[in-house]
């Protein structure tokens, strides 16, 4: 049995995507595929992608990265699966670390834990520690799950038939976890960096946040408009009074980011180097 499906959506990302191929190949201890769907890079993507052998590589048009993954996700075999996308990197024995918590963790549908921020060049910037999983902070404070330190068991999850939406561009992720909490599957923190995101000026979640135009503000507003949607869809509409509701949010907001410090420390020393 193939325990794990590294799923990599990729457009364009040549500088970057040899060393996520690279973190992959070099995982021992387990048995794995590796599904990239390449959406017709016209970089070097495809030069450096036949260099890794161990990957099953498709290059066809998509609708875009959830498309990717979703194709990914149709046709995993892997008992856990993971979407690692072409800018990011597993950490070396992370697979290994996350089969033997697996074991450990029978009833567990989707397993997440901590990861590095990198800059371009792959210099370690800092750690991403966590917490048990919350199901109102993730709907109030925002996605704080990694979706690169994060694996879903395929009979629970994928096999149901849960997809990445692709209405959502910009929280995708924060979507389909409110999703799959709404529905009961069970999340459990696995305290090991297990990942490193790389932090670059394309980053799709972030350049948004230096929006110095109306455009630029109309996407960062499309952005927080996704997040409220799925807050709307899996929380709590208190009010009938949108205004109202989204004043709420931002004290719900204030309160579960005041605390979220306070549940780092207390499980920092759970983090296993």
């Amino acid at each position: 049995m193939i325990q794990f499906s590294i799923v990599t959506p990729s457009y364009n990302y040549g500088q970057f995507i040899g060393d996520c191929m690279g973190s992959v190949a070099a995982q021992n201890g387990v048995t794995f595929e590796h599904l990239v769907f390449d959406a017709q890079s016209t970089d070097n993507t495809l030069e450096v992608l036949a260099q890794f052998p161990h990957a099953q590589v498709v290059s066809e048009p998509d609708r875009g990265m959830c498309d990717g993954i979703n194709k990914g996700f149709d046709r995993c075999k892997g008992e856990w699966v993971m979407w690692l996308n072409s800018d990011d990197r597993l950490q070396p024995g992370a697979l290994e670390t996350v089969a033997s918590f697996a074991k450990r963790n029978p009833e567990v549908d989707v397993i997440f834990g901590c990861w590095n921020f990198i800059d371009d060049g792959g210099k370690f910037i800092r750690t991403m520690t966590l917490f048990p999983h919350n199901r109102r902070m993730m709907l109030y404070l925002g996605c704080y799950i990694g979706s690169t330190a994060t694996f879903f068991r395929r009979s629970t999850v994928i096999e149901k038939g849960e997809r990445l939406s692709l209405d959502f561009r910009y929280v995708m992720d924060g979507e389909f976890y409110a999703r799959l909490a709404a529905k009961n599957f069970k999340f459990c923190y696995l305290p090991k960096v297990l990942a490193d995101f790389r932090l670059h000026g394309s980053n799709l979640s972030m350049k948004n946040y230096k929006a110095r135009n109306a455009e630029e503000c109309l996407q960062l507003q499309k952005q927080f408009g996704e997040t409220r949607a799925y807050r709307r869809a899996y929380g709590h509409s208190t009010f009938k009074d949108e205004n109202l509701n989204a004043l709420l949010d931002s004290l719900l907001y204030l309160f579960y980011r005041s605390l979220k410090p306070i549940l780092k420390l207390l499980n920092r020393h759970r983090l296993k180097k």
